[in-house]
């Protein structure tokens, strides 16, 4: 699951919470709920006896609340997953060319990328983080540029000479990369 789907859902999620809650605690404190509102009053029951035993004897009710309870469980579960998931890739699978494997450590992959960026001209920061799978990654950048850097210039450099080491240097055909560029905030010149 993306980021955004998963906090667009835990802030909808919260909020419908939220709002069940301090309505239930309004009518508890006193406050007079609309007419459609299902309880009228802080004694009143959730559900009456009534409601509870209405679908009892029913010969579709208790399957029909077992898959809904399973359906929640599992999408419970598949939520619980996606937040879980590492967003890292920790280690490479490099192919030596003998018949063998070597582990490159992912985060080791990462720095070595990083510092050539930052070491190249108009580049005040830059950071890396590589994802995808262990023979196949693809590298995520932020590069903060210089106010005077030229953009097409740093993404240039950073493609031909940080990107491609790091592919040549991994033995990848080879490696896509996402690259957002940002200039360094500063404060403006007073011109007098």
């Amino acid at each position: 699951m993306r980021g955004g789907l998963h906090r667009v859902l835990l802030a909808l999620t919260g909020l419908l919470l939220l709002a069940l809650g301090g309505a239930v605690l309004a009518v508890g404190l006193g406050v007079r709920p609309p007419s459609w509102w299902p309880h009228t009053g802080p004694h009143d029951v959730l559900l009456s006896k009534a409601e509870r035993t209405h679908w009892r004897n029913a010969p579709w009710w208790w399957p029909a609340v077992i898959a809904a309870l399973t359906v929640l469980v599992l999408l419970a579960l598949a939520w619980l997953t996606a937040t879980l998931r590492r967003r890292r890739l920790t280690e490479l699978l490099i192919d030596t060319g003998d018949g063998g494997a070597a582990h490159l450590r992912g985060a080791a992959l990462q720095d070595a990328l990083a510092a050539e960026a930052a070491a190249q001209a108009g580049v005040a920061r830059a950071r890396v983080l590589l994802r995808g799978r262990r023979t196949a990654p693809v590298v995520r950048a932020w590069l903060r540029l210089e106010a005077d850097a030229a953009p097409a210039g740093a993404l240039t450099t950073f493609t031909t000479e940080a990107l491609a080491h790091a592919r040549e240097s991994a033995g990848l055909a080879s490696l896509p990369a996402e690259v957002r560029l940002d200039e360094v905030r500063h404060r403006a010149e007073r011109v007098t």
